[in-house]
C-alpha cells in the first residue's frame, strides 16, 4: 500500500524530488502537494529573462496541472498551510486537513525587507515570484517609467537589467563599495558597472537608504538617501537577500536556528518528518543556490524509501543571468596569507580574470568578459587538483596546456 507523503512547498527543490520519486518509484506514495503560491513548480532561475522580454512565463514551467494530473499528485495550490501536528501526523491547511506517514517541509526562503521607514507601502516589492515579475513589467508600459532597485547582488542586478531592457529608467542602489562584493573582486565589479551603465542603469555604490517617500495617496514616489539624495521612482524594488521559511517548522516544535536543522538524511527532530531546499539548514548553511538544493532532493527521494544517501554540501560557482554581461565567480577569491593571485586584464576588451592559489591549488577564480573556460576552473576547484605542473599557463584554460610557453603574466 502506497505511503501517504504530504509535501509543503513548490519550488525548484520540490519539482526535482518529484522528478525522482516518479522515476523511481512511481507506485511508492499517494503525494498530496500544498503551494501558497496558486500554482506548481516554474523555473525561478528564468524569471531574469520573463522579466527582460526573452521568455513567457509558460516557457518556464517544469510541471504543469497535466503533469501533476498524470503521476496523480493531489494539488493543494493557492492554499497556505497554518499548522502541522507531528504527534498526530496531520497538516491543516486553510480547506482542511491531511494525515501524512512522511512529511516534507520545503517552504523555501523569504526576502528580506530593509526596514525602513515606509517599506510596508504600495509600490514597495520584493524580486521573488511571478507577481512581483508581474509588477514589474507593468511598470515598462508606464510612459518615463522609473524603478529604484536596493541591492547590487545578482538578483537586484537582474532585476535591474530586466526593467531596464523594457525601456524603464533604473537606479540601483547598493550598500558596499562595489557592486557583486560577496562574487567580485573590485576590478571585474568595475566592468560589470560600466556595462551595466552602457544601458542606461544609473549605479551609485556605497549609498545608505534612509527613508521611502509617499505620494499623496500613499504610494511609493521616491528613495531617500542617507547623504540628502532623493531618488524619484514609481517602484522600490528590494533584493537584499533572503531568509530561510521556518516559522511553520518552528510553530511545532521542530529544531530550527538559521534554517530547519537537517541531518545527512534531511531528517528534522520530528518522526518522519523532513525538510528540503532553501528552508533547510545544514552544518551550519544555509542555501540560496539551486546546484545543492537538486543534490538535496536525490538524497531525499532515496531517503523517503529508506535507501542509503548522504547530502554533502560541495563548492558552488554564480553566473550572472543578464544577457552581454558575461560574468563567472567560484570559491573564495578573497586575499589571504600564504595566497597568490594570477591575473589577466585586457580593458579595451573588457576581459577580466584572476586566479587565487594556495598550497598548489585553485581556490577561487573570479572571470568577466570571457567565461568559457569557468566550468574547466570550477573542477579543478571543486576536486582540489595540483595545478603546480600546468601554473605558468593555468590562467589561459584547458586548451593552452601542453603550450610550450606562457605570455607575461601579472602575478600578486
Amino acid at each position: 500500500m502506497a505511503e501517504r507523503l504530504v509535501i509543503i512547498g513548490a519550488g525548484m527543490a520540490t519539482g526535482r524530488l518529484l522528478d525522482h520519486l516518479i522515476n523511481e518509484a512511481p507506485e511508492a506514495f499517494d503525494i498530496t502537494l500544498f503551494n501558497a503560491e496558486p500554482r506548481g513548480t516554474y523555473n525561478r532561475l528564468m524569471l531574469s529573462p520573463v522579466l527582460a522580454g526573452e521568455l513567457r512565463y509558460d516557457e518556464i514551467v517544469t510541471h504543469d496541472d497535466a503533469w501533476y494530473a498524470r503521476h496523480g499528485v493531489s494539488c493543494r495550490f493557492g492554499e497556505r498551510v497554518t499548522r502541522i501536528d507531528p504527534e498526530h501526523r496531520v497538516v491543516f491547511g486553510e480547506r482542511g486537513e491531511v494525515p501524512y506517514d512522511k512529511l516534507v517541509i520545503a517552504t523555501g526562503s523569504t526576502p528580506f525587507i530593509v526596514p525602513l521607514p515606509g517599506h510596508e507601502m504600495p509600490g514597495v516589492i520584493a524580486y521573488r515570484d511571478l507577481e512581483d515579475t508581474e509588477e514589474m513589467i507593468r511598470l515598462a508600459k508606464k510612459p518615463n517609467g522609473r524603478a529604484v532597485v536596493i541591492g547590487g547582488g545578482l538578483l537586484g542586478l537582474e532585476a535591474a537589467a530586466g526593467m531596464a531592457a523594457r525601456g524603464t529608467h533604473v537606479t540601483v542602489v547598493h550598500l558596499a563599495d562595489h557592486l557583486m562584493e560577496r562574487q567580485l573582486d573590485a576590478q571585474a565589479a568595475g566592468l560589470l558597472q560600466d556595462a551595466l551603465e552602457a544601458r542606461g542603469i544609473e549605479v551609485i555604490c556605497g549609498a545608505n537608504s534612509k527613508e521611502i517617500i509617499a505620494d499623496d495617496e500613499g504610494r511609493a514616489r521616491a528613495l531617500l538617501l542617507d547623504d540628502g539624495r532623493m531618488l524619484c521612482c514609481d517602484l522600490v524594488v528590494m533584493a537584499v537577500g533572503i531568509r530561510p521559511s521556518i516559522a511553520l517548522a518552528r510553530a511545532c516544535g521542530i529544531e530550527t536556528k538559521r534554517g530547519i536543522l537537517v541531518d545527512d538524511q534531511l531528517r528534522t527532530s520530528a518522526p518522519d518528518v523532513f525538510a528540503l531546499g532553501e528552508c533547510v539548514e545544514h552544518d551550519g548553511q544555509v542555501f540560496g543556490l539551486v546546484a545543492p538544493l537538486f543534490d538535496q532532493a536525490k538524497v531525499l527521494a532515496k531517503t523517503l524509501r529508506d535507501l542509503p544517501a548522504s547530502f554533502v554540501n560541495k563548492d558552488v560557482s554564480t553566473k550572472l543571468k543578464v544577457t552581454g554581461c558575461d560574468l563567472f565567480s567560484a570559491g573564495d577569491f578573497r586575499e589571504a596569507q600564504g595566497r597568490e593571485c594570477i591575473t589577466y586584464s585586457d580593458p579595451q576588451a573588457a576581459i577580466y580574470k584572476r586566479l587565487v592559489i594556495e598550497d598548489g591549488r585553485l581556490v577561487g577564480t573570479v572571470m568577466y568578459g570571457d567565461t568559457d573556460d569557468g566550468g574547466w576552473f570550477f573542477n579543478l576547484i571543486r576536486d582540489g587538483v595540483d595545478i603546480s605542473d600546468m601554473r605558468d599557463m593555468l590562467i589561459f584554460g584547458p586548451a593552452y596546456q601542453e603550450a610550450a610557453a606562457a605570455p607575461v603574466l601579472e602575478v600578486m
